[in-house]
């Protein structure tokens, strides 16, 4: 199971590294709000059909005494969700993607301090794996100044606000129904991003037409797979793994839009890519080594 969260992790940070060109392309003609209130609402569509679908699970654990409705708990996620992709998409208006990526990712230091202070015990490979992984996006990022700005300080509270997003999943995902906890964050997404777009954007439906793959995209596989895969891979993995692992968005960011939008990428870019995932595999020692003695 240990193994099935991590892979769960790492599809739902494939899936955030290539919206982040889906993203770039959507917002060519709309404003952050009015996109990202388009991708939250399909997302929020996409995820009612899906429990809907999922019935049959649920009443089994009506019946088996297990069930747990998470529709409390995606209230207290969606508002800190929300909070922390408004102050992220704010800042962009005043730094660099790549200094936001950064940045934000330091959530991969915040995570393991974060959970240690909540009573959780942090092994060393996982301080290992953050430094190493945290030393990678660096130069998978940053490109030229790294003074800070009014935006980078936006960013920096965002990533206080996604620490507080992993670790309040990582609280709950356990207890409460995994579906009904990812509608209602991205219910409260869509309802906050709405009254945003309304407040300060203006847009026209030629340009929401326009960007309709990248709404679909940032929408279903985003807003309602990746968010919700996450939720069922945090079962599994331990918080300071998980921030890791989700943190791959950036390089999967990176080749995709290598691939995609024919951006280059740097001798120290890959350098950055290669760290990461040392970063990441050196955070797997600690459970295998593990199995290793209990079959010796």
């Amino acid at each position: 199971m240990h193994v099935r969260g991590n892979i769960m992790l790492l599809l739902a940070a494939f899936i955030w590294g290539t919206t982040f060109v889906a993203q770039m392309v959507g917002m060519d003609g709309l404003g952050p709000f009015s996109y990202a209130a388009a991708r939250y609402a399909l997302g929020f569509l996409f995820l009612v059909g899906l429990w809907f679908v999922w019935q049959g699970p649920r009443r089994t654990a009506k019946q088996a005494g297990t069930y747990r409705p998470g529709w409390k708990a995606g209230l207290g996620a969606g508002c800190i969700m929300f909070l922390a992709t408004s102050l992220q998409q704010v800042a962009m208006l005043y730094t660099t993607a790549g200094k936001t990526a950064f940045i934000t990712a330091l959530y991969i230091i915040f995570v393991p301090i974060g959970a240690a202070f909540l009573g959780n015990k942090i092994r060393w490979e996982n301080w290992l794996g953050a430094v190493l992984a945290l030393a990678g996006l660096y130069y998978l990022s940053i490109h030229g100044s790294v003074e800070l700005s009014f935006g980078d300080v936006l960013v920096f509270v965002s990533a206080l606000f996604w620490t507080a997003h992993i670790l309040f999943i990582d609280r709950f995902a356990c207890l409460v129904d995994p579906i009904e906890l990812s509608t209602t964050q991205i219910g409260i997404c869509t309802l906050g991003s709405v009254i945003f777009a309304l407040l300060w954007e203006t847009a026209t439906v030629s340009a929401f037409t326009h960007a309709w793959f990248a709404i679909f995209y940032g929408g279903v596989m985003s807003a309602g797979v990746a968010f919700t895969l996450q939720i069922v891979g945090q079962k599994y993995a331990e918080p300071s793994q998980a921030a890791i692992i989700m943190s791959f968005e950036a390089v999967f960011g990176a080749v995709s839009s290598w691939l995609i939008l024919g951006e280059t990428m740097a001798p120290l870019q890959i350098l950055g890519c290669l760290l990461m995932l040392t970063g990441m595999i050196v955070t797997q020692l600690g459970p295998v080594l593990s199995r290793v003695r209990r079959s010796a």
